[in-house]
């Protein structure tokens, strides 16, 4: 594709790495047949190849309009695209750039800007979270909260810590606390360290891209002290959103001078839940019952992690039943099913079909929100796939 970008951001960081990823799409369309959104709503400009155009012409100065910026947060990021295209476009990238572009070249309305604001500002801190979570419970309009159990102490030579994260302490400390006692079934320690809370996924995808990199400045500053010599062995991430935004760390602090080499170190240190508990130091069981899984999009396609989970699974005994159109999103997309709800029920109510098709006993999956989503309407047990591990080796 040929380009000619804006004065105004050719000669930055951003414009020669859009330009770069512009260069590489042939508009083939390929992409429209695994976009979510395109299948739910049949508008090319709501398909990459129909926002990549659109970023195109406001990246070369062409006039930007509140309809541009709808059809961009109409995206789920879910980067099923990525794993289609034959050209290898870093869709995910380019939309960071572009969404930033047309988010200061536009004016949300009111009620849109304190919507926003509100999650930006409460998401991200797990005390407000979890203090808004409680008051929600206590007049029966939120979710309770699964107890997390022991934790086992750390007696291992091999150490390994873990992300608490912003909202799953409130909603599910039993996700952290079970591949805790996983982990030291197989001789290895997982510790949280004290302040390590928001990744900075939330605040950087919801447009508050600097107000995120700070987010992950902080954490880096929290992780730095034993993290920066060889104390642990990686940095494990028992949620797929935060894991593909913690992955990316080096990339997004690239031209940060004091916060690269740092960065790159954690990055290089993170590695999902699923990576680090090899298949052989489980024993083989059987007839633990009938599980689908999900694999979330920041786990399949963002990180390309496949099969992993269900091999884990399926070693320790439960029977994966197949799992129609396992590519496509589930809607949750971090805050994407509270700003586009009725795209995010859609396309809930066709995964939560494919998913129940094999009439499973529970549904696994890796990701905090997506495991929230998809238990809201569905009487069928939904858990993060750790702690159907731990249950079947307890």
């Amino acid at each position: 594709m040929q380009t000619s970008l804006a004065d105004f951001i050719r000669d930055t960081p951003e414009g020669r790495e859009a330009d770069a990823i512009l260069r590489k799409c042939v508009h083939c369309g390929f992409c429209t047949a695994t976009c979510p959104t395109y299948q739910v709503l049949g508008d090319d400009l709501d398909s990459p190849r129909g926002r990549i155009y659109l970023m195109k012409r406001a990246l070369e100065g062409a006039p930007v309009t509140d309809r541009t910026r709808l059809h961009l947060d109409r995206c789920l990021t879910c980067r099923a695209c990525e794993t289609t295209c034959p050209s290898g476009v870093q869709y995910g990238r380019l939309v960071d750039i572009g969404r930033a572009v047309v988010e200061a070249k536009t004016r949300r309305g009111v009620g849109e800007r304190l919507k926003r604001a509100f999650l930006a500002f409460g998401l991200p801190r797990s005390a407000l979270f979890g203090a808004a979570l409680r008051l929600g419970q206590l007049v029966g309009k939120a979710p309770r909260t699964r107890q997390a159990g022991a934790w086992p102490a750390a007696r291992h030579a091999r150490r390994m810590i873990a992300l608490r994260g912003c909202v799953q302490p409130s909603l599910a400390p039993s996700i952290n606390a079970a591949a805790a006692r996983v982990l030291d079934r197989i001789g290895v320690s997982l510790l949280e360290v004290p302040g390590a809370g928001c990744c900075g996924g939330v605040r950087f995808h919801l447009n508050y891209q600097e107000d995120g990199r700070d987010d992950m400045r902080a954490l880096i500053d929290a992780w730095w002290p034993i993290t920066s010599g060889r104390e642990v062995e990686a940095i494990v991430m028992t949620a797929s959103g935060c894991g593909v935004t913690v992955r990316d760390y080096g990339h997004l602090l690239a031209t940060d001078a004091a916060y690269r080499g740092k960065a790159e170190r954690i990055s290089a240190l993170t590695r999902d839940l699923s990576e680090v508990i090899p298949l052989d130091a489980l024993p083989a069981g059987r007839d633990r019952g009938r599980v689908a899984f999900h694999s979330p999009c920041t786990l399949q396609h963002g990180q390309q992690i496949r099969g992993k989970v269900e091999a884990l699974l399926a070693q320790v005994g439960y029977e994966l039943v197949p799992v129609r159109d396992s590519h496509l999103c589930c809607g949750s997309a971090g805050t994407y099913s509270l700003l586009q709800p009725v795209i995010a029920h859609e396309l809930r109510k066709r995964k939560l079909a494919a998913l129940e098709e094999g009439a499973p006993q529970a549904i696994a999956t890796a990701n905090i929100g997506c495991l929230m989503h998809l238990q809201e309407p569905t009487a069928t047990p939904v858990r993060h796939w750790i702690e159907l591990l731990d249950a079947a080796l307890a």
